[in-house]
């Protein structure tokens, strides 16, 4: 019996689940066809302060019309989340290049018999790598850190609209009918 209500206790890691193999590849029960792209194997780590540059550079990807920081105080916020346990930047390092980084949250709670729940953020994947299965790795690899937190769920939003963006988060897992999501902005 899993201590976690719902959590798979086959012993290995949910992302080598028997449907992989399945003809198409990784993806939805073989019903998504497999990338001609080649397949790629990154380096999957906590982020460290030498890191800071190239995660910046794979956020200018992410949200190209934000401004550039001189002031530093972009520096102060990455220094803030490499000083949080809670706060867990990770990256997938390929021939010595961040090519792919999420931001992982794990956040304590009151309900759910106090197990804590995590949030996802700035998932982002260097353009020129999409679709070489660097993403499914990180995402693995950060669902994989959330589970070791003792968290009972995971979840993240997305701002984009791009349909192989939605099918590349129900790949690795995430159900977009579980919940609805609100979002408020100061005005």
């Amino acid at each position: 019996m899993s201590a976690w209500p719902g959590r798979r206790t086959t012993g290995r890691p949910w992302w080598t689940s028997s449907w992989t193999s399945r003809p198409g590849g990784p993806g939805r029960r073989g019903s998504r066809r497999a990338s001609s792209r080649t397949r790629l194997r990154g380096m999957f780590r906590e982020a460290g302060s030498d890191d800071f540059e190239q995660i910046i550079r794979l956020y200018r990807q992410l949200n190209p019309d934000d401004p550039v920081l001189d002031d530093g105080s972009d520096a102060a916020a990455f220094q803030q989340i490499l000083d949080s346990p809670a706060l867990r930047l990770f990256v997938l390092e390929l021939d010595g290049i961040v090519v792919a980084t999420t931001y992982l949250n794990v956040i304590p709670n009151l309900s759910r018999s106090a197990s804590p729940y995590a949030v996802i953020e700035n998932v982002v994947v260097e353009e020129s790598r999409r679709g070489t299965g660097l993403g499914r790795q990180i995402m693995a690899g950060t669902l994989q850190a959330a589970w070791d937190a003792g968290c009972y769920k995971a979840m993240l939003m997305t701002g984009s609209r791009t349909p192989s963006t939605h099918a590349f988060y129900r790949a690795c897992g995430f159900s977009p009918d579980a919940k609805t999501a609100y979002l408020a902005r100061p005005s």
